[in-house]
């Protein structure tokens, strides 16, 4: 039998037909109705106006709004609650959950039964939490727009996006604002979180026992710190920008044996980046521009290679906290400093001498504030210019053997970069 006929009689037979679109109309019950008739593989069609939740999807099925559809959890916990795989909701509105943190009340809550659920294109408003992706694997969470709550205490809001023990999960493409923190991972691994927008927040990625994963092309602004790798192993963090974040650009506490690399900070950031007791990683091809600390060593990190980055316009490049001397160029490439009058005069792309972003001064003024007041003294004077005619009285510190004369550049698309100026705008006029 030709293989068209052959595949034609298969689709004609019983249960094998592709299931009809079930039009289920807004009002009180219908919805819960409709998935009460629903067999597996059913396609739900949600039609414009209110849809009352909360209600359970406890089958494979898809769920799919109509433009001006509303499903409304009437704030009684999560307002949508997949039990079953390969279940897909998109392009919905879905607000109105509860307010308990215990049962982590969620415009949309995968369970662990939830393998592969789809949550796609749709608008998550309002709730305590937007998804809470809680112990299901692979599953995906795109292209939606997810509005979180504006309580005076921003610690009592929920996350955009948590996932919790849920191998294989992808969060990619959404714009999240409002709440806690945007993504918040605990105990989990192998993830991605790709190309996400993040404003209004106390973290825009929140990492936390969770190993083995990716943090890729997304975009923190004005958030209190735009990137935390905590307690995790192996992670990519690659392609980021972190655009005036107030506290930190990227934090890496506790986080071992990860690449660090292409990533954007600047603008009014405490400290472009902040490495506390993080080893074996490799921070390269970053640019940290504007900060007051382009990065903050402290803590013991030891073994990390720290190479091709720029150093552009920081009040202070490095703070290294530690009596070692750490070398910061690998295999013959150092890093740019903005403030190292280098020359170069082979043309090699490498300044002809060593740099030191810190000298003992330093160091007295980290460890004694005060001591900013004898800044314009002869002795403070008298002590640098021993230093630079006598190295070997230079106390440990970082030392760039290889500093570059050129910085990297990490171009910033125009719609991201208007954003970011709007964001300075009104910071500026509060």
């Amino acid at each position: 039998m030709p293989r068209a006929l052959f595949l034609s009689a298969l689709m004609a037979l019983p249960g094998l037909a592709a299931a009809e679109p079930i039009a289920v109309p807004a009002g009180q019950g219908a919805l819960a109705a409709a998935l009460k008739a629903s067999g597996a593989g059913a396609e739900l069609v949600l039609a414009p106006g209110a849809h009352a939740g909360p209600v359970v999807l406890d089958r494979p099925l898809s769920l799919i709004c109509e433009p001006g559809a509303v499903i409304d959890g009437g704030e009684k916990g999560s307002v949508v609650t997949v039990t079953a795989p390969d279940v897909s909701i998109s392009n919905c509105t879905i607000r109105g959950s509860g307010s308990s943190h215990d049962e982590i009340d969620s415009g949309v809550q995968l369970t662990k039964a939830a393998t592969r659920a789809r949550v796609i294109g749709n608008r998550i408003e309002g709730n305590l939490y937007g998804v809470d992706i809680h112990g299901a694997r692979d599953a995906l969470v795109a292209r939606n727009v997810i509005v979180g709550r504006k309580d005076p205490r921003m610690n009592r809001r929920g996350n955009g996006v948590y996932v919790w023990n849920a191998p294989g999960a992808r969060v990619e493409d959404n714009d999240i604002r409002f709440g806690r923190d945007g993504i918040f991972t605990n105990s989990s691994r192998q993830n991605v979180f790709a190309r996400n927008l993040f404003r209004d927040l106390r973290f825009a990625v929140h990492y936390m026992y969770t190993n083995d994963s990716e943090v890729l092309e997304n975009v923190s602004i004005g958030n209190h710190l735009g990137y935390a790798i905590m307690f995790s192993d192996r992670i990519v963090v690659r392609g980021n920008l972190s655009l005036h974040d107030r506290d930190h650009g990227l934090m890496l506490n506790y986080a071992n044996k990860s690449d660090i690399t292409g990533n954007l900070v600047r603008g009014g950031a405490e400290k472009c980046a902040f490495i506390y007791n993080a080893h074996g990683n490799l921070i390269f091809g970053n640019r940290f521009e504007g900060c007051e600390i382009g990065i903050h060593f402290t803590a013991g990190s030891e073994r990390n290679a720290v190479t091709g980055n720029a150093f552009v316009g920081n009040r202070t490049q490095v703070k290294y906290v530690g009596s070692r001397m750490v070398e910061w160029s690998l295999d013959g490439r150092g890093n740019y400093w903005s403030d190292n009058p280098a020359f170069d005069l082979d043309g090699d792309g490498i300044a002809d001498g060593v740099y030191r972003p810190n000298d003992l001064m330093d160091h007295i003024l980290w460890s004694q504030p005060a001591a900013r007041l004898l800044l314009g003294s002869p002795a403070v004077q008298l002590l640098r210019w021993t230093q630079s005619s006598f190295p070997a009285t230079l106390p440990g510190g970082v030392r760039d053997s290889r500093p570059l004369m050129a910085p990297v550049v990490i171009p910033v698309r125009p719609d991201v970069a208007a954003m970011e100026a709007d964001y300075v705008a009104r910071k500026e006029g509060s």
